[in-house]
């Protein structure tokens, strides 16, 4: 039968829709068997991807065995962090080549770039590779992150990889790459430190810069040892100027290999400017360059970030606490904002923690933030964050000052900041030590100041650490003064001037300099009266006097100080009376006039004892004295009571050298009462103390130590207590 063309039924179509993964069986009807055509199951592919081990790896037995602990005991996940150019790189490859037996399903590499110039790797584009990898056929795999990690952990499972992740921007971007299975490890390398990856029970490897001696093993090995140690220590100063950093070492080595007639002292002195140091620490292409590594972590950071970077490198000393930093930008400035600063700073290796609470750059990257402050900051940027952080520090050691000595006079001085986040100090123990910990840097600070002119500020910060000198004698008491006194004259403030004299001129007492002492008190005095400082012009005067004292010349001491005191009665201040007395009542026991000698102590000790809280160290002297005038006058119970006093005060207030003054005369004290062993563990002791604080008294003190005791004495001191 006929049928029409509308008649006839529509032709058939096979067509398939949607997304299908994998091969698919499609059939109108089926008559006897079916015939599968796909790609079939894909074969099981051991992957190679790591780079050959670098040729001249040095050091990191350390990193290595860190590495090794993480994977025996389970760890899944370990991140080496550090700044650009440290060997991270170099580490993972070196590691990888080692352990590679450990992983027989294969290793996969990627550079995640994630500090590069380009944009950081798509963690999308990365498990295409990798599945790729892993031998899933490129038109098989799905289009969405969540499929394509989906498909990486199914050919993961069970697996024993070694998965390397170069140069990770953040936790994100290196947690879908983590292959599901605890057979395997996964390195990864970064600047940042990855913080986030705690939750994925990460393990994490700091990796430093060389030591010293790492670097001068990684130039020889690179130039030949022949060449390094024919020029031993210029190749160390080279090692030193690149601060432990491979990629700086390696650009200086390249540079030999390539220069066989450069000498290594050459290239030394081509490092020594730091102004340009950077720009020669690269290879000649710029393929490998220092600054360019620091430029791609520093343009990672947000604005405010890489404003404290800057300018925080601008601070004189080699580390610093919180303090500085929150002082340095305007309307960012509370200690919090600053601390989570400091944190992304940290986090990205940019500056390291090198104790609690204070930070510190390595040097390169210290250089490279200034040449940032140098090209990004203006002039006046820069001089009001350095102002800032300086009157920082005079602000909190102002407030340490007035806690350790609340009874001197002091100038006034109008910052030009307001600091915040200063310290508070419950009592003289606590700012001694916020004074100790940071004496360097106030010394630094002061220096900075002059050398920019600002001699107010100078003056200043060093006028504040006065109770240093006071009670710990430091070893730097000649710089400080020394300091103090250009800024003083620079300043033209004769009364700071004076000051300055006066302290120098007892420091030079102190170390025997008599002539010089006498000089420097003379011009104090004739200060101190043109400018009608009668308080300084008696101050100095009793300098003077004890200059007299010191030098042998007891009679012309004696008067000065007879004279002093009288002006000082005059004047009534109790405490400056007392210091008077103190003086005055030693030197007349030393001439045998015990008698009067322990009078005026004893009415010292009246009048200083009425402010024993603000000015213990005095009272102390007091003690001391009173053991000198009562040995004199030969009550030795009363000499022996107040030297232990004097010798308990002193330890309290940790006057070390006043300290050794006390067990000197305890010692002298305890031979004349017939305990010749106590006698010399004093002297030992104080020996001790005063060749730890470099006293020129030291040297005679040891010459009147008795001969070492014998095998029964030795026994008998062994169960001793210190004076």
């Amino acid at each position: 039968m006929a049928t029409s063309d509308s008649d006839r039924p529509a032709p058939l179509e096979n067509t398939v829709s949607g997304t299908i993964f994998g091969p698919s069986v499609q059939a109108l009807d089926i008559h006897g068997g079916i015939h599968y055509h796909g790609a079939g199951v894909p074969a099981r592919a051991i992957p190679r991807q790591s780079a050959a081990p670098p040729r001249h790896f040095t050091a990191r037995q350390s990193e290595l065995e860190a590495l090794k602990r993480a994977a025996e005991t389970g760890s899944t996940v370990v991140v080496l962090s550090g700044p650009g150019g440290v060997g991270k790189t170099a580490l993972a490859r070196h590691y990888a080549h080692q352990a590679a037996d450990a992983y027989p399903d294969g290793q996969l590499y990627v550079n995640l770039d994630g500090f590069g110039s380009p944009p950081a790797v798509d963690p999308a584009d990365a498990l295409r590779a990798f599945l790729r990898a892993l031998g899933v056929p490129g038109e098989s795999l799905p289009v969405t992150l969540a499929e394509l990690t989906a498909l990486y952990r199914s050919h993961t499972a069970g697996r024993a990889l070694l998965v390397v992740l170069d140069d990770a921007f953040s936790a994100a971007q290196v947690r879908v790459l983590l292959p599901a299975s605890s057979s395997s490890l996964t390195v990864v390398t970064s600047r940042s430190r990855l913080s986030g990856l705690i939750a994925e029970g990460a393990t994490f490897v700091d990796v430093p810069p060389l030591t010293a001696g790492e670097s001068t093993a990684l130039l020889a090995a690179i130039v030949g040892g022949r060449r390094i140690d024919g020029e031993r220590q210029q190749s160390e100063r080279l090692a030193e100027l690149c601060a432990g950093l491979p990629i700086a070492l390696c650009v200086v080595a390249a540079r030999l290999s390539t220069r066989p007639r450069q000498s290594v002292a050459g290239v030394v002195a081509a490092l020594a400017d730091t102004s340009d140091r950077l720009a020669r620490l690269e290879t000649p292409n710029e393929e490998t360059s220092v600054s360019g590594s620091f430029e791609l972590s520093y343009r990672a950071l947000d604005g405010p970030a890489a404003v404290l970077y800057r300018r925080l490198a601008l601070h004189p000393g080699p580390e610093f606490g919180m303090g500085p930093a929150s002082a340095l930008l305007p309307g960012i400035r509370t200690e919090s904002t600053a601390d989570r600063l400091m944190g992304v700073l940290l986090e990205v290796n940019l500056l390291q923690e090198v104790a609690e609470n204070r930070f510190g750059y390595h040097p390169l990257l210290r250089l490279f933030a200034r040449q940032k402050a140098a090209e990004d900051d203006t002039e006046a940027d820069r001089d009001g964050a350095l102002v800032a952080m300086l009157e920082w520090y005079l602000g909190a050691a102002g407030a340490a000052d007035v806690a350790s000595t609340p009874y001197r006079r002091r100038l006034a001085y109008a910052f030009r900041t307001d600091p915040v986040g200063l310290p508070a100090f419950g009592d003289r123990d606590h700012a001694l030590s916020w004074l100790d910990r940071e004496r360097a840097n106030l010394g630094l600070a002061g220096q900075a100041a002059l050398d920019r002119g600002w001699t107010e500020l100078a003056w200043h910060l060093t006028d504040v650490m006065w109770p240093l000198q006071l009670y710990r004698k430091s070893v730097d008491r000649r710089e400080i003064d020394e300091r103090g006194l250009a800024a003083a004259r620079l300043w033209g403030e004769p009364h700071a001037e004076g000051r300055m004299l006066k302290r120098l001129g007892r420091t030079c007492t102190t170390a025997g300099e008599y002539g010089r002492a006498e000089q420097l008190l003379r011009a104090a005095i004739t200060t101190y009266r043109q400018a009608g400082d009668v308080a300084g012009r008696i101050e100095a005067e009793e300098m003077l006097a004890l200059v007299y004292r010191d030098s042998g010349d007891d009679d012309a001491a004696i008067d000065m100080l007879g004279s002093v005191l009288t002006d000082r009665r005059r004047l009534g201040d109790s405490r400056d009376i007392g210091l008077t007395l103190i003086n005055l009542g030693e030197l007349l026991s030393r001439r045998g006039r015990a008698a009067e000698a322990i009078g005026l102590l004893r009415e010292s000790g009246t009048l200083l004892d009425r402010s024993v809280a603000a000015d213990p160290y005095n009272l102390a002297l007091v003690k001391l004295g009173l053991a000198r005038a009562n040995l004199a006058g030969g009550d030795l119970v009363a000499a022996a009571h107040a030297a232990t006093e004097a010798v308990e005060g002193m330890r309290r207030l940790g006057a070390a050298v006043g300290e050794a003054d006390a067990l000197e005369i305890a010692g002298e004290i305890a031979d004349r009462r017939g305990d010749p062993t106590r006698g010399r563990l004093c002297l030992e002791r104080a020996v001790e103390i005063l060749e730890a604080h470099g006293s020129p008294r030291a040297v005679a003190l040891r010459r009147r130590l008795p001969a070492p005791p014998g095998v029964q004495e030795r026994d008998q001191l062994g169960q001793m207590d210190g004076a």
